[in-house]
């Protein structure tokens, strides 16, 4: 499945149409998502689109100097309770995320899990994540690829 979207309302959009998606995918866990793409092409963007959609009132941020940040999801159609924001770019090693509980965090099926820069830690990542690529096409169009 491939997206093209121009600007950051038309992402919001995609994602409220992927959530709904996703929320009866069959899972053994979390649902973990691996974002992957250059800097600048979207992918922060598109999680405060989902995050917007799913009624998180706080602002997302990428976490890439405190590599984790929690929010709490609302009661919302899709029965997600926590939302993990992951973002590894300064990662060396994906054995430093253990030390986070990282393993317990993608074991919870309440749990909604977005992972930048996730090709990082590919080799821990469970079987069923869904893989988002993102690319810079301009300004603001990104095209957005989901492999599932």
């Amino acid at each position: 499945m491939e997206f093209i979207t121009q600007n950051p309302s038309e992402n919001k959009a995609v994602i409220r149409e992927l959530v709904k998606g996703w929320e009866n995918k069959k899972r053994s866990g979390a649902l973990v998502l691996g974002l992957e793409g250059d800097l600048g092409s979207g992918k922060t963007t598109f999680l405060q689109g989902m995050t917007e959609a799913l009624g998180v009132k706080e602002k997302v941020l990428s976490p890439t100097f405190v590599i984790m940040k929690k929010y709490g999801i609302p009661a919302n159609p899709c029965g997600f309770k926590n939302f993990y924001h992951f973002d590894f770019y300064r990662l060396e090693d994906s054995k430093e995320i253990l030390a986070l509980g990282f393993e317990e965090i993608i074991k919870g099926k309440k749990n909604l899990v977005a992972i930048e820069w996730a090709e990082k830690i590919k080799d821990i990542l469970p079987k069923d994540a869904i893989w988002l690529k993102f690319e810079h096409l301009g300004e603001e169009k990104r095209k957005i690829k989901i492999i599932v």
